[in-house]
């Protein structure tokens, strides 16, 4: 009999007032018997509403259906047919809008807890199995895959079980792309990126650092060393500013910055060599995924006001729920209907607060998003000593400018065919934030794996 209860199991996790002050992960993760207790919540539907909002293509209801007997090791075989990343995805998956929004049971209730089954699953199979994944046969062709973040690592995986020798070129000192140095420690501890990445190396993938596409290597010279196409997952890197006045300033971040100084420079360490402004005081600018985690990130360091300002409302914050749920719990204040207008300084060229224009809402945008128009003569400011921009980022250019016949559209990002991935250059694929620009890791891993199918059938059709 499955389990009607009308709410999910909940996840255990830090008291907020404990969370704030470290970077250990804030959700516990659940034990066996609650995992068995969530995954009976199923109502294992004929037509699989769920898969249908999964972009991997998860056949969830059979990884579930084992999770509900205990068969642990049978569940992660299911998830591991279709995802290379499963405790990745579990962790940062937004799940509330995939998977989980389309459940039957969410129609009375909470959805099953897909995203927090997936995340026991695989953390239960890296602890308790000792077997070694078998390494596919060879099939004689070679594929290169620029950029080692979700979407290339996505699409390795699915090449090197085709039989593909592919070799992932990254272009920092650490594999893992926005995993490592974006996502904070408090949600994807970076052990469980390298235990991902190792089980590929497994089947065969082989990992190259600081290799700079455009630089160390080109696309052609990569061609010329034998592959026989190229997958570009290089992401979207390049962060945009305001361009108003003082964003020159001493202690004024892109979030990018900000999170990769911590997060794979180790900046949050106290023994840390990384340098990074400790602030009283910090102003994030945005209302995504990446404003929480710098914000929530700055609180950990020490700062004793944290403000998110957005344009918007609390209500249009296109963060996940459940990202800021946890940054009001640890204390960070939202600053809504607010837009800077200007960074002042002080006579040492260090920020010292940020000037904000009160917004409201008007008319509806093209995204159906009401517009914020300004509220003339409404502004005040926040006594701030540093200030972080989160408004989104763009494609590195240098791929594009190395790489004849490689078409972008004005915001940088790859133009493909849709959803093989293939661009106007032959042989090259591309997918991920490099192609969508800024997007989520599950995202990214679908274009990945639809790309690797498509490479497989071009290779063949040259045969």
């Amino acid at each position: 009999m499955p389990n009607m209860s009308l709410h999910k199991c909940p996840m255990p996790s830090q008291e907020p007032e404990v969370r704030n002050k470290n970077f250990s992960e804030v959700a516990l993760g659940y034990t066996p018997e609650m995992a068995v207790g969530e995954a009976q919540r199923c109502l294992n539907c004929k037509n699989k509403p769920c898969v249908s909002g999964c972009p991997v293509g998860i056949d969830i209801p059979a990884f579930l259906a084992k999770a509900a007997k205990e068969d642990f090791e049978g569940a992660y075989g299911v998830l591991s047919a279709s995802t290379a990343l499963p405790a990745v995805c579990g962790r940062v998956c937004p799940q509330e809008s995939q998977c989980e929004g389309k459940c039957v049971r969410g129609i009375k209730g909470d959805p099953v807890g897909i995203g927090r089954l997936e995340r026991f699953i695989a953390d239960w199979h890296r602890e308790h199995s000792d077997k070694t994944p078998k390494t596919p046969v060879k099939n004689g062709h070679k594929v290169a895959v620029i950029g080692s973040g979700p979407s290339g690592l996505t699409a390795a995986g699915e090449l090197a079980k085709m039989g593909y020798e592919v070799t992932v070129y990254e272009a920092l000192h650490t594999a893992g792309g926005v995993l490592v140095y974006g996502i904070p420690e408090f949600r994807l501890p970076k052990e469980i990126v390298r235990r991902e990445i190792e089980g590929l190396t497994k089947i065969g993938v082989k990992v190259e650092t600081n290799v700079v596409i455009g630089r160390t290597l080109t696309v052609d010279e990569l061609f010329e060393a034998g592959n026989e196409a190229i997958f570009i997952g290089s992401g979207a890197g390049l962060p945009r500013f305001m361009g108003i006045p003082g964003e020159q300033l001493c202690g004024v971040y892109s979030a990018n910055e900000f999170l990769t100084r911590i997060n794979l420079m180790k900046a949050y360490k106290e023994d840390a060599k990384t340098p990074l402004l400790h602030a009283k005081s910090v102003a994030v600018v945005g209302g995504g995924n990446v404003a929480m985690d710098a914000a929530r990130s700055a609180k950990r360091l020490g700062a004793e006001q944290v403000y998110v300002v957005y344009r918007r409302g609390m209500e249009e914050l296109p963060a996940r729920k459940e990202e800021i749920e946890h940054a009001i719990e640890e204390g960070i204040i939202f600053k809504t209907l607010s837009n800077p207008i200007e960074v002042l300084g002080d006579e040492h060229g260090s920020v010292r607060g940020m000037v904000c224009q009160e917004m409201e809402l008007g008319e509806p945008d093209a995204s159906g998003r009401r517009r914020p128009v300004e509220k003339e003569g409404c502004t005040f400011t926040l006594d701030v000593d540093c200030m972080i921009m989160s408004i989104g980022t763009s494609p590195n250019p240098l791929i594009r400018s190395t790489t004849p016949g490689l078409e972008t559209n004005r915001h940088g990002c790859i133009v493909t065919d849709g959803e093989g991935g293939a661009t106007t250059r032959e042989g090259v694929y591309a997918g991920g934030d490099a192609v969508t620009g800024a997007a989520t890791v599950i995202l990214a891993m679908g274009a990945g794996k639809s790309a690797a199918h498509a490479i497989d059938e071009y290779i063949k059709s040259k045969q």
